[in-house]
Protein backbone atom coordinates (compact mmCIF):
# COMPACT_ATOMS: atom_id res chain seq x y z
CA UNK A 1 0.00 0.00 0.00
CA UNK A 2 3.06 2.25 0.66
CA UNK A 3 4.25 1.71 -3.00
CA UNK A 4 0.58 2.58 -4.25
CA UNK A 5 0.70 5.60 -2.13
CA UNK A 6 4.17 7.20 -3.50
CA UNK A 7 3.30 6.41 -7.07
CA UNK A 8 -0.06 8.11 -6.89
CA UNK A 9 1.72 10.90 -4.89
CA UNK A 10 4.23 10.91 -7.65
CA UNK A 11 1.66 10.87 -10.62
CA UNK A 12 0.03 14.00 -9.13
CA UNK A 13 3.29 15.35 -8.36
CA UNK A 14 2.44 16.09 -4.65
CA UNK A 15 3.98 15.13 -1.01
CA UNK A 16 3.35 14.07 2.09
CA UNK A 17 3.99 14.54 5.87
CA UNK A 18 2.93 12.48 8.81
CA UNK A 19 1.59 13.22 12.13
CA UNK A 20 2.03 10.14 14.61
CA UNK A 21 1.12 9.73 17.74
CA UNK A 22 -0.72 5.88 17.67
CA UNK A 23 1.77 4.36 15.37
CA UNK A 24 4.79 5.89 16.66
CA UNK A 25 6.75 6.11 13.83
CA UNK A 26 5.94 3.16 12.30
CA UNK A 27 3.99 4.42 9.39
CA UNK A 28 7.25 6.86 8.42
CA UNK A 29 9.01 3.88 8.62
CA UNK A 30 6.76 2.20 6.38
CA UNK A 31 6.71 4.97 3.86
CA UNK A 32 10.71 5.43 3.71
CA UNK A 33 10.96 1.74 2.68
CA UNK A 34 9.64 2.21 -0.56
CA UNK A 35 12.53 2.97 -2.74
CA UNK A 36 11.96 6.42 -4.19
CA UNK A 37 10.03 8.17 -1.38
CA UNK A 38 12.32 11.19 -1.46
CA UNK A 39 10.34 12.27 -4.17
CA UNK A 40 7.34 12.09 -2.31
CA UNK A 41 8.17 12.05 1.28
CA UNK A 42 8.63 15.38 3.16
CA UNK A 43 9.02 13.62 6.85
CA UNK A 44 7.17 13.34 9.94
CA UNK A 45 6.70 14.38 13.25
CA UNK A 46 5.92 12.00 16.29
CA UNK A 47 3.68 13.44 18.67
CA UNK A 48 3.47 11.50 21.39
CA UNK A 49 3.57 13.17 23.87
CA UNK A 50 -0.29 15.13 24.63
CA UNK A 51 1.71 18.55 24.88
CA UNK A 52 3.82 18.15 21.78
CA UNK A 53 0.27 17.69 19.81
CA UNK A 54 -0.22 21.24 20.19
CA UNK A 55 2.83 23.33 20.64
CA UNK A 56 4.49 21.48 17.44
CA UNK A 57 1.60 20.23 15.36
CA UNK A 58 -1.04 23.69 16.47
CA UNK A 59 -3.55 21.34 17.76
CA UNK A 60 -6.38 23.24 19.52
CA UNK A 61 -5.03 22.99 23.56
CA UNK A 62 -8.89 23.26 24.69
CA UNK A 63 -9.78 20.27 22.71
CA UNK A 64 -6.94 18.45 23.84
CA UNK A 65 -8.25 19.45 28.06
CA UNK A 66 -11.43 18.71 27.39
CA UNK A 67 -11.35 15.30 24.96
CA UNK A 68 -7.87 14.21 25.34
CA UNK A 69 -5.75 12.83 22.56
CA UNK A 70 -7.77 10.32 21.37
CA UNK A 71 -10.85 12.24 19.01
CA UNK A 72 -11.36 12.59 15.74
CA UNK A 73 -10.87 16.47 15.58
CA UNK A 74 -7.47 16.12 17.35
CA UNK A 75 -6.66 13.90 14.02
CA UNK A 76 -7.57 15.97 11.42
CA UNK A 77 -5.38 18.54 13.24
CA UNK A 78 -2.53 16.67 13.40
CA UNK A 79 -3.00 16.03 9.91
CA UNK A 80 -3.47 19.56 8.76
CA UNK A 81 -0.54 20.66 11.05
CA UNK A 82 1.60 18.70 9.85
CA UNK A 83 1.26 19.54 6.00
CA UNK A 84 1.64 23.58 7.65
CA UNK A 85 4.82 22.83 9.05
CA UNK A 86 6.59 20.48 6.61
CA UNK A 87 5.14 22.28 3.97
CA UNK A 88 3.26 19.09 2.08
CA UNK A 89 0.48 18.88 -0.28
CA UNK A 90 -0.93 16.22 2.10
CA UNK A 91 -0.55 15.45 6.11
CA UNK A 92 -1.73 12.23 6.98
CA UNK A 93 -2.28 11.47 11.05
CA UNK A 94 -2.73 8.93 13.34
CA UNK A 95 -4.21 9.00 16.86
CA UNK A 96 -5.47 6.43 19.37
CA UNK A 97 -4.98 3.62 21.65
CA UNK A 98 -2.79 0.65 21.01
CA UNK A 99 -2.74 -0.90 24.56
CA UNK A 100 -2.45 -2.77 26.72
CA UNK A 101 -4.70 -0.42 29.02
CA UNK A 102 -7.57 1.94 27.82
CA UNK A 103 -6.25 5.45 27.98
CA UNK A 104 -8.47 8.70 28.30
CA UNK A 105 -11.30 6.89 28.99
CA UNK A 106 -11.26 5.16 25.24
CA UNK A 107 -10.97 1.72 25.12
CA UNK A 108 -8.06 -0.42 23.14
CA UNK A 109 -8.46 -0.48 19.28
CA UNK A 110 -9.84 3.40 19.10
CA UNK A 111 -8.05 4.88 16.36
CA UNK A 112 -8.39 8.33 14.88
CA UNK A 113 -6.71 8.69 11.52
CA UNK A 114 -6.86 11.92 9.18
CA UNK A 115 -5.85 13.10 5.38
CA UNK A 116 -5.96 16.91 4.84
CA UNK A 117 -5.01 18.19 1.30
CA UNK A 118 -6.15 21.11 -1.18
CA UNK A 119 -9.55 19.77 -0.99
CA UNK A 120 -10.11 19.91 2.47
CA UNK A 121 -9.54 17.10 5.39
CA UNK A 122 -11.15 13.35 6.10
CA UNK A 123 -10.89 11.49 9.46
CA UNK A 124 -11.64 7.77 9.71
CA UNK A 125 -12.38 6.24 13.13
CA UNK A 126 -11.98 2.77 12.24
CA UNK A 127 -12.25 0.33 15.29
CA UNK A 128 -9.03 -2.22 15.54
CA UNK A 129 -8.63 -5.42 17.36
CA UNK A 130 -5.87 -7.49 18.28
CA UNK A 131 -2.65 -6.77 20.89
CA UNK A 132 -0.71 -3.96 20.56
CA UNK A 133 1.30 -4.67 17.43
CA UNK A 134 -1.36 -5.73 15.39
CA UNK A 135 -3.61 -2.78 16.19
CA UNK A 136 -0.86 -0.39 15.66
CA UNK A 137 0.42 -2.07 11.61
CA UNK A 138 -3.58 -1.92 10.95
CA UNK A 139 -3.35 1.85 11.94
CA UNK A 140 -0.90 1.90 9.37
CA UNK A 141 -2.38 0.42 6.35
CA UNK A 142 -5.46 1.80 6.86
CA UNK A 143 -4.53 5.71 7.29
CA UNK A 144 -2.41 4.17 4.09
CA UNK A 145 -5.46 3.61 2.53
CA UNK A 146 -7.08 6.50 3.91
CA UNK A 147 -4.55 8.56 1.77
CA UNK A 148 -4.91 6.65 -1.46
CA UNK A 149 -8.84 7.04 -1.17
CA UNK A 150 -8.74 10.38 -0.66
CA UNK A 151 -5.72 11.34 -3.41
CA UNK A 152 -8.38 12.32 -6.67
CA UNK A 153 -6.37 9.33 -8.57
CA UNK A 154 -5.83 7.05 -6.05
CA UNK A 155 -9.32 5.12 -6.43
CA UNK A 156 -8.23 5.03 -10.32
CA UNK A 157 -5.17 3.24 -9.30
CA UNK A 158 -5.33 -0.68 -8.99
Amino acid sequence: MAARAHAVLRGEGSTLAVAESLTGGLLAAVLVDVPGASRTFRGSVTAYATELKASVLGVDEGLLAVHGPVHPVVARQMAEGVRRLLGATYGLATTGVAGPEPQDGQPVGTVHLAVAGPGGSLVSSPRLSGERATIRHRAVTAALELLVGRLPSGSDTH
